[in-house]
């Protein structure tokens, strides 16, 4: 598995809009795409609460690439609409779990 961050800077006064945004449209899209395991949107507790991260887990490097491109490693994914709502363009990183906390 491998877990994909995407990351952006909202422009301020935007945030509340771009969440509804992403949670409408990018969200369930990702849950519909093939190889991906689940996504999820974070917001910023900070003061200035301006950045957001959609979190995906992926079955493989196919699935991602098939999402994203042959370039997935580096391309961030988002449409042309979306920009408007970021600082500059997004983000993204990639890890593997090693492990993961249980509750108690």
């Amino acid at each position: 598995m491998i877990v994909r961050i995407w990351a952006g800077q909202v422009v301020a006064g935007h945030i509340e809009e771009f969440c509804s945004v992403l949670l409408s449209q990018v969200i369930p899209q990702l849950g519909e795409t093939d190889g991906c395991l689940g996504g999820e949107l974070l917001r910023s507790v900070s003061e200035d609460g301006h950045r957001v991260l959609v979190v995906s887990r992926w079955r493989d490097e196919e699935a991602l690439r098939g999402y994203a491109g042959p370039m997935w490693r580096i391309r961030p994914v988002w449409s042309e609409g979306e920009l408007r709502y970021l600082v500059h363009p997004p983000e993204v990183t990639h890890f593997t779990p090693v492990a993961a906390a249980r509750p108690a």
